[in-house]
């Protein structure tokens, strides 16, 4: 079944945290992040911002605090089990650190089908800012669905 176009547009439902610095810090061990800048407050102070900055790639996941980030996908009718992340750009307006409260808001920009309806594309593109409205960086997600019985 292909995902109705008519979505497009919609708005997803905002997203707040405040960034802690403890988190941070087991982000950036995740990724394999060393570079003290982002696990050390005095290096942090040392280069210049006043706490640990956001790694690159977090604010990714701040999406990912929402009671149930994949909602929007299942009103959409799709199947979790035949999704798959197909492409992650940022647009850095400026640094966050720990400390900011951020809050992304996103929207569903696109949606369309290639392979005969055998894969559906969602495009979702998120603006991420402070609590002052500040613009910290745009994302674009594009979420790529395999539908069972489409196309070939």
């Amino acid at each position: 079944m292909s995902i109705d176009p008519a979505a497009i547009g919609t708005e997803l439902e905002p997203v707040a945290i405040t960034v802690d610095a403890a988190r941070l810090r087991f982000f950036a061990k995740a990724i394999g992040e060393t570079n003290p800048v982002y696990i050390d407050t005095d290096a942090a102070q040392a280069a210049g911002h006043p706490d640990l900055p956001v790694p690159p790639t977090f604010l990714f996941s701040i999406e990912l605090d929402s009671p149930d980030p994949f909602a929007w996908m299942s009103d959409l009718g799709v199947d979790l089990r035949f999704v798959l992340h197909g492409e992650q750009i940022f647009t850095y307006h400026s640094t966050a650190h720990a400390g900011d409260t951020l809050t992304a808001r996103s929207t569903i920009t696109d949606i369309y089908s290639k392979k005969g309806g055998a894969l559906d594309f969602v495009v979702k593109d998120t603006a991420v800012t402070r609590a002052d409205g500040s613009a910290v960086a745009d994302l674009r997600a594009v979420l790529v669905v395999r539908n069972p019985g489409g196309g070939q």
